[in-house]
């Protein structure tokens, strides 16, 4: 009934932009962050502003990647490198993680004034699966995905969660690496043959592929259905509750 293969025991959920639409937020904070860098930049320098593009950009080098690896990796797109500072750095700080710092001050204040919205197939999806006896996981390169989860009212449907402060307590390398994903099937007991992962992003079904899991579904928010599949993906949907309409027609 979950339109998947019949082996699996374990599912493995990506957050932002697969069970919350946080996504949108995190790319408007990401925007705003590089955009004031990159004006302050060109007026220093002479160089041409070029703006940060929430499309392209942000679904190339941002998204699904741990925050000081989305840094690192959209400026290296311009030929930029900074120093790399600390995770301590002030958000005004001109350092890899000065910039990933004031992009979470941002996300913060959005998440605090506006709340955390969920797509409701995914939590019907979720609350199926559970009902079905497999085991859930969240496993999310945010640094906040304990505010978020509990935000989305999604505690009760979670029983692992591996966050951006459990990569870096662990020393886990962020998605496209499979570190992570491998740690949630871990925590709940399963080997990666036997999960699936659920990822929005090309980093994340590129993980999923490489940590070698059961199944790799991704979910096509943003018109990329084509790079999914190439990165990795068994099956793209819209939206998780199609699996379940899958399901039902098998």
């Amino acid at each position: 009934m979950l339109g998947l293969p019949a082996h699996l025991t374990a599912c493995l959920f990506d957050l932002d932009g697969v069970l919350t639409q946080t996504a949108r937020v995190h790319n408007a904070a990401w925007t705003e962050t590089f955009n004031a860098y990159l004006r302050q930049r060109a007026a220093a320098t002479g160089e041409p502003y070029r703006p940060f593009d929430p499309g392209p950009d942000y679904n190339r080098y941002v998204d699904g990647r741990p925050r000081a690896d989305g840094v690192r990796t959209f400026l290296a797109s311009r030929g930029i490198v900074l120093p790399e500072g600390s995770p301590d750095d002030p958000p005004e700080a001109e350092t890899v993680n000065g910039l990933g710092n004031r992009k979470n001050v941002l996300l913060l204040h959005e998440l605090r004034t506006r709340g955390v919205d969920v797509y409701p197939g995914s939590v019907t999806y979720v609350k199926a699966a559970a009902a079905a006896g497999l085991h859930r996981a969240v496993v999310t390169a945010s640094a906040n995905g304990r505010e978020v989860v509990a935000a989305a009212g999604l505690e009760p449907l979670i029983e692992v969660r591996v966050d951006g402060l459990v990569a870096r307590a662990e020393g886990l390398r962020g998605k496209p690496h499979p570190d992570t994903f491998l740690a949630g099937a871990r925590l709940l007991g399963v080997e990666p043959a036997q999960a699936a992962v659920f990822e929005d992003a090309l980093a994340g079904v590129e993980a999923g592929r490489a940590g070698g899991f059961g199944y790799v579904v991704g979910v096509d928010r943003v018109g990329q259905a084509d790079a999914l599949r190439a990165h990795g993906a068994d099956v793209v949907v819209r939206d998780l509750v199609e699996l379940l309409d899958e399901g039902r027609a098998a």
